[in-house]
C-alpha cells in the first residue's frame, strides 16, 4: 500500500466533498442544490473508505480537514466567482474516471461505462442555466481569456502576468543599453500605460462587440416570433426532440415556454441562440477598468525599484520584485490545476526570467552598438 498516495488521494476526496457542499449552499434551484449535497455524499463515503485503508495500517490516522488550497478556493470565489471551482471540480472527476478504468485494467475486470458518470453529472449541473457561480465585481472580468477556462480568477491571473512579464522584458531591454534611470523609468511607465490602455481597449472592444452581436440575434429572433409564432414553436419542438425528449414531452415544453411573449423570446434566446441573458447586462466599462488595473498592478512590480534606487542595485531589486511576483502568479495558478506549488511558482519565474534574460541581452548589444 502505497501511504503517501492513499493519504493525498484521501485529501483530494475531502477537498472535494467541501467544495460540493459549499457550491450547494449558494444554489436557489433546490435540484441543484440536492444534486450537488448527493455528490458531496458520495465523496464523503470514498474518504471514509479510504480512511478505513489507511487505519488498517495506521490506527490512529484521523479523517483530515479541507485543504487551505480549497478554503483559499472558496473565499476568492466571493470574488471572481465559483466557475473556477466548478472547473476544478470537473477536472478532479475525470480524473477519478481515469484511474477507475486504469485500475480496472490492471485488475482485468470489465469496464462498465459508469466511470464517467460524476464527469458527466458536473458537467450537466455547470450547463444548468439555474446555476449561481456569480461572485463580486471581479467576476465581470473574463472575456478576453474566456479560451483557458472561462472564469474571472484565470482571466485576473493571467492579466497581471501580461503586465509583469511585457514590462519587465521592456525594463530589462533598457537596462542591458546601460541607460540611465531617467530614461528606465520614463520607457517603464509607458510601456506601462501602453499596455493597460491596449488591454482596456481590447477588453472593451470585445465585450461591447459581443454584446452588439447577441442583441442583434435577439432582435432578429423577436422580428421572426412576431411575424410566425407557430413556425418558432415547431422549431423549439424540434430542438427539444434533438436533444433526445420525446414528441409529447418537448410539446408540453414548448407549450409552457409560449405561454407568454416573455418566456418564449426567453426560452429562444438560451435554446436557439445559446446567449446567456447574464452576459448581455455586464458592462464594456467596467471590463475595460478593471483589465486596465489589473495589467498595470502587474506592470508596476518590475518597475518601482527604479523609484528610490538607479544602476546595478535597482536591477537586482527588479528582479527580485518580479520573480517574487512570478511566483505568487504560478502558485496562484495551481488552485484550478492541482499542480504543485513549487512546480508551478518555479517554472513562472523560469519563464519570466527568460524573456528578460533576452531582452536584456539584445539591449546591451544595441548599447554596444550606439556607444561605438
Amino acid at each position: 500500500m502505497d501511504i503517501s498516495r492513499l493519504q493525498a488521494q484521501l485529501q483530494v476526496e475531502v477537498d472535494t466533498a467541501f467544495l460540493y457542499h459549499s457550491i450547494a449552499a449558494i444554489q436557489e434551484d433546490q435540484s441543484l442544490f440536492r444534486v450537488l449535497e448527493a455528490l458531496a455524499k458520495i465523496e464523503e463515503g470514498h474518504a471514509q473508505h479510504m480512511l478505513g485503508e489507511l487505519q488498517k495500517v495506521s490506527p490512529n490516522y484521523k479523517m483530515p480537514n479541507p485543504s487551505r488550497r480549497a478554503k483559499l478556493q472558496l473565499r476568492l470565489g466571493k470574488f471572481f466567482g465559483y466557475s473556477s471551482i466548478i472547473s476544478s471540480l470537473a477536472s478532479v472527476e475525470k480524473q477519478f474516471a481515469v484511474n477507475t478504468i486504469r485500475n480496472k485494467r490492471k485488475q482485468g475486470e470489465e469496464i462498465s461505462g459508469f466511470e464517467h458518470n460524476h464527469l458527466k453529472i458536473i458537467e450537466a449541473v455547470n450547463s444548468n442555466q439555474a446555476l449561481n457561480v456569480s461572485g463580486g465585481f471581479l467576476s465581470k472580468f473574463e472575456s478576453r481569456h474566456k479560451s483557458v477556462g472561462g472564469n474571472a480568477l484565470r482571466a485576473a491571473v493571467l492579466g497581471a502576468n501580461d503586465g509583469l512579464v511585457s514590462n519587465m522584458s521592456l525594463v530589462m531591454g533598457v537596462a542591458g543599453a546601460a541607460a540611465q534611470n531617467n530614461t528606465i523609468l520614463l520607457t517603464g511607465t509607458a510601456g506601462l500605460l501602453a499596455g493597460a490602455i491596449s488591454m482596456a481597449l481590447g477588453e472593451w472592444l470585445s465585450v461591447q462587440s459581443s454584446r452588439e452581436l447577441h442583441q442583434r440575434q435577439i432582435d432578429l429572433e423577436m422580428a421572426e416570433l412576431e411575424a410566425s409564432p407557430e413556425e418558432e414553436k415547431k422549431e423549439l419542438i424540434l430542438l427539444y426532440q434533438a436533444k433526445g425528449l420525446s414528441e409529447s414531452e418537448a410539446k408540453n415544453l414548448a407549450d409552457k415556454a409560449f405561454e407568454s411573449k416573455e418566456s418564449a423570446i426567453d426560452t429562444l434566446i438560451v435554446e436557439e441562440l445559446g446567449i446567456d441573458k447574464e452576459e448581455l447586462g455586464g458592462s464594456a466599462w467596467e471590463a475595460a477598468i478593471t483589465s486596465f488595473l489589473l495589467f498595470s498592478i502587474g506592470a508596476i512590480i518590475p518597475l518601482f525599484p527604479f523609484f528610490f534606487l538607479s544602476g546595478f542595485p535597482a536591477i537586482l531589486v527588479s528582479l527580485a520584485a518580479s520573480v517574487f511576483g512570478l511566483f505568487t502568479i504560478g502558485a496562484s495558478i495551481t488552485l484550478f490545476t492541482g499542480k504543485s506549488i513549487w512546480y508551478s511558482g518555479f517554472r513562472q519565474i523560469g519563464f519570466g526570467l527568460a524573456a528578460a534574460a533576452v531582452t536584456y541581452g539584445i539591449g546591451s548589444l544595441i548599447g554596444v552598438q550606439l556607444e561605438s
